[in-house]
């Protein structure tokens, strides 16, 4: 078969189905060439998911009728001032955009700069390139798309449903509004609810405000602003709790210099910060914003601009990781308001499945008499006989005084009820802290700073601990040993099936080291053939240490005690949550808790 150069109609296809594999990819490279000439909005409105109509309005600097007719010819653009690949300061560059689109769709643009005295339209039609008109048009672009993909109808087949598509064009909108705060977006049509971002400001305030308006009020509760610097490379935007995670990571927002990216290089930056903190399957969310020389920066190594190549990748996910550890450690004992929004809606439930307080009633039984009702006269010292002799649950020592611990973050402890949970009275509500997960969380922070510090201080057993288990777990602990010393442990094989323990960590008062072994030994084997990181591998160990000698439920603690816990907590970055990620308290307003009683 002969060899033959294609038709340029056909090149064009060929090259949008790199460019433009679906309408939301139209959509972002209007959006962005609107950017790109200074909009201050950009009205955006869709019909079948893009795929019958798409209308990109902005009131930019617009284009002359010599700039319009070359804008839709192959390999034209104005993004290229000097022809300098390495140092692209726009969201282009790969300036396939508009004629690739008008080579799969009916293309009209229309578009008057800001001197000039009238407008002008140009049309391509699936290929075919129409001549210049004048048209009526206020000063900015207006460019439409109607039947995108009809030249390629096996495109079509590929597409989800319309309102698949249009989710896909306002996730693609919404990524652009983040980096641009200070630009009046809008999207509307009948596929979608459509949204109006009124401008922001420039600075975090107006940052976190825009981030409002796309992820929630959620996302402001529980946002942490973060802002670093390394060698020339700025980051900042915000982190989201590490009690507030997510079951995927859609929630996570990546931006070069104006740019929404999806990098595995932030992904995996995101994923090691966070280790500390996070469940295997839980992901944090996020929104972090890299400003660096476009020189250090590749944005051209994927067709549709959704990765870039860093000069020095290390630099950047040094920096990503360092910021997100230092702001997580900075937020202390903080905790999402979510978990205490979550008891309320259990506490305001009820069997049926109403919420609320409000109009508790319940149908009269069929034995129903006037005797059985709780207004009986005799009803109440029926019930006080009833439960004469049983002690309550709750610790009924004096409460200590709460005038100056009331104004603490976690409060005054005033009760512990089963002996597992620390009831304390802030100013404006109450708190309630889990025993068992708060001291196991800041045992753990404190073996890892010792660990960090040189390693964990040991002592020696008076009488070494013989722990018999299977040879396997036997060769486990006795490989690790030397990863354990640094633990705190000093392990020895003892014979085929048993382990010998000579040192333990001396923060470790309580320690039932029989179990906790067995423990370290099933962690080994779990992870054996696993690509697990060594940081988090040890890190398990540490957890587990922790989780052995702290306080347990059940055991009934001294108001000072209870009181140094809160304290501490407050001290103790992460304390938040326990090493299983459960949180370690929840958290009620006063107002909150009247509304369940009626009281507002």
């Amino acid at each position: 078969m002969p060899v033959r150069r294609l038709d340029p109609v056909l090149v064009d296809r060929i090259a949008a189905g790199e460019v433009i594999e679906r309408p939301a990819a139209a959509v972002k490279e209007l959006v962005e060439n609107a950017l790109d000439a200074g909009a201050s909005r950009i009205d955006v409105a869709i019909e079948a998911g893009g795929r019958r109509l798409i209308r990109v309005i902005d009131n930019g600097q617009g284009m002359s009728a010599g700039d319009l007719d070359l804008a839709v010819e192959r390999h034209a653009t104005s993004k290229l001032p000097d022809g300098d690949l390495s140092q692209i300061g726009t969201l282009g560059f790969r300036g396939e955009a508009l004629p690739s689109i008008g080579s799969v769709a009916t293309l009209d643009i229309f578009s008057r700069a800001q001197d000039a005295r009238e407008g002008c339209h140009i049309r391509v039609d699936q290929g075919l390139k129409h001549k210049l008109a004048p048209a009526a048009q206020p000063q900015g672009t207006r460019v439409e798309v109607r039947e995108l993909f009809a030249a390629t109808p096996a495109r079509l087949k590929f597409l989800k449903t319309d309102r698949t598509e249009a989710q896909a064009v306002a996730d693609a909108i919404q990524r652009l509004a983040m980096a641009h705060p200070a630009v009046h977006f809008t999207l509307s049509g009948p596929d979608i609810a459509g949204f109006d971002y009124a401008t922001c400001g420039t600075d975090a305030a107006g940052l976190l405000q825009r981030l409002t308006q796309i992820l929630g009020k959620d996302f402001q509760a529980n946002a942490l602003p973060l802002d670093a610097l390394r060698e020339g490379v700025t980051l900042w935007g915000f982190a989201g709790l590490p009690t507030w995670h997510r079951a995927n990571a859609n929630g996570q927002y990546f931006f070069v210099n104006g740019r929404p990216v999806r990098d595995k290089l932030f992904a995996g930056a995101a994923r090691g910060a966070y280790v500390d903190y996070l469940p295997a399957g839980r992901y944090p969310a996020l929104a972090l914003f890299v400003s660096c020389d476009p020189r250090t920066v590749d944005v051209n190594v994927h067709p549709a601009k959704a990765e870039v190549r860093f000069r020095d990748p290390g630099l950047v996910r040094g920096l990503v990781v360092g910021a997100l550890k230092q702001t997580l450690e900075g937020a202390g004992h903080r905790a999402t308001p979510a978990n205490g929004a979550a008891a309320l809606d259990l506490l305001a439930r009820r069997p049926g499945g109403t919420s609320g307080f409000g109009g508790w009633s319940s149908p009269r039984p069929a034995n129903w008499t006037p005797e059985s009702s709780t207004a009986y006269p005799g009803f109440a010292a029926e019930e006080q006989a009833r439960f004469a002799g049983i002690a309550p649950s709750t610790d009924a020592r004096p409460p200590s005084p709460i005038s100056e611990a009331a104004d603490t973050p976690l409060g005054a402890a005033r009760a512990q009820i089963h002996e597992t949970y620390i009831i304390a009275q802030t100013r404006d509500g109450i708190v309630v802290v889990d025993q068992h997960a708060a001291h196991e969380r800041l045992v753990y922070e404190k073996m890892k700073a010792a660990r960090a510090a040189g390693g964990i201080e040991r002592q020696v057993l008076l009488v070494p601990l013989v722990v018999e288990m299977d040879e396997a777990s036997v060769h486990r602990l006795a490989e690790a040993a030397p990863v354990l010393a640094g633990f705190g442990l000093a392990v020895e094989a003892f014979g085929p099936g048993a382990i010998l323990l000579r040192e333990q960590p001396s923060i470790l008062k309580n320690l039932d080291a029989d179990r906790l072994l067995r423990d370290l030994a099933d962690i080994l084997a779990e992870g054996e053939g696993a690509a697990l990181p060594l940081e988090r591998r040890l890190d398990h160990v540490l957890a587990t240490l922790a989780c052995h000698n702290s306080v347990r439920a059940g055991r009934r603690l001294l108001p000072e005690e209870m009181n140094a816990l809160l304290r501490e907590m407050e001290r103790t970055p992460g304390s938040g949550q326990c090493n299983h990620e459960s949180p370690t308290y929840v958290e009620l307003k006063l107002a909150d808790i009247e509304r369940l009683f009626g009281r507002r």
